[in-house]
């Protein structure tokens, strides 16, 4: 499913990662596992192939993107960057001012950010991070509601998973797309599309809501 990353990046960077960050992911909920952060290395692994970048760095910068999870939801943007700043290892590949760049691309990498990513490294992690895929957007959300929200009843995940879909992914929603040689502008489309059909996206929902519930053993 994913590419071998040693094959274009520092086989001793990969091994690092592989062997200690990629693992944190396991902790976090299913929208943001491991499964997730390995999807966002390969979509910025295959963007940063259109620009004169350093694919170590975009590999790094991906790889910690979420790391900050670990210490606070909120905030996780923020965490995400102090961890890459503390982790003496890196020093091993990179300059001090590489690690910079890194810390500041998984800064500004979320979604809801008041400000334009402040490099191309930036926004290649955000465009990766994206991942418009609508069914699997729907899924997340509703599982997200299931580990966050848990006092929330079937009809209460479906009014958070509607407030979701049009306050992030509608038109005027904030979500923004930095890269033209994402997908995610069709999947986008495709996510508008299917939210502007109340019959269509309650069909999906239920389908997640299932998942979700199974997946428990509810």
């Amino acid at each position: 499913m994913f590419p071998n990353f040693e094959e274009v990046m520092n086989k001793s960077l990969v091994d690092y990662i592989e062997g200690t960050v990629i693992p944190r992911y396991d902790g976090f909920d299913a929208g943001h596992g491991r499964e997730h952060v390995l999807a966002v290395i390969a979509e910025a692994v295959r963007l940063a192939g259109f620009y004169p970048v350093d694919v170590d760095m975009v590999y790094a910068a991906a790889a910690y993107h979420d790391t900050g999870l670990s210490v606070d939801r909120k905030t996780h943007h923020l965490e995400s960057g102090r961890i890459i700043r503390s982790d003496k290892r890196l020093g091993e590949w990179f300059t001090q001012d590489q690690i910079e760049v890194i810390a500041q691309a998984a800064e500004d990498h979320r979604a809801s950010s008041d400000h334009e990513p402040r490099s191309v490294y930036g926004k290649i992690i955000a465009e990766a991070d994206r991942q418009i895929i609508p069914e699997s957007i729907i899924l997340r959300t509703v599982q997200y509601g299931f580990k966050h929200y848990p006092e929330l009843d079937k009809e209460g995940h479906w009014r958070r998973t509607c407030e979701h879909m049009a306050e992030k992914y509608d038109e005027g929603g904030y979500l923004k797309l930095w890269i033209p040689e994402s997908r995610n502008a069709e999947g986008l489309a495709a996510l508008r599309s299917i939210i502007h059909n109340e019959s269509r996206l309650r069909a999906m929902f239920e389908a997640a809501y299932s998942d979700c519930i199974k997946s428990q053993g509810l």
